[in-house]
């Protein structure tokens, strides 16, 4: 496998997207460049990858990679509603990385496109 000339930082920055079917957890440099990510589909499969479980552990495989090549602190930036919103957080800090900020970046619409429909039951 080819090396990575990227430079990586001691400080960098964790952006988890939550969405209602999985997670994803990109860890980046200052710059915006990508340094590690992962996602819950790599540990689970099926509805498994939407739960708060597979968020976490995606974040500690991701936080783990980011230590490898050099990354000690992040400013985490959380999006979207699904259920691994704040064990993204925490699994970002089992896998070793400092916590230094967290942050909102979930979109709100100014009324912009029509809503799902709710569910019946």
């Amino acid at each position: 496998m080819a090396q990575s000339k990227l430079k990586v930082s001691s400080t960098g920055i964790a952006v988890i997207n939550s969405t209602f079917n999985n997670t994803i957890v990109t860890l980046t440099n200052p710059n915006g460049d990508v340094v590690a990510f992962s996602s819950g589909g790599r540990t689970q499969k099926g509805a498994r990858k939407a739960t708060a479980f597979a968020g976490e552990e995606a974040a500690k495989t991701a936080a783990q990679k980011a230590i490898e090549l050099g990354m000690s602190e992040v400013h985490v930036k959380i999006k979207g509603c699904g259920n691994a919103r704040d064990s993204g957080t925490r699994g970002l800090a089992a896998g070793g990385l400092k916590i230094l900020t967290i942050s909102e970046l979930t979109g709100i619409p100014h009324n912009g496109c029509r809503r799902r429909k709710k569910k019946r039951v």
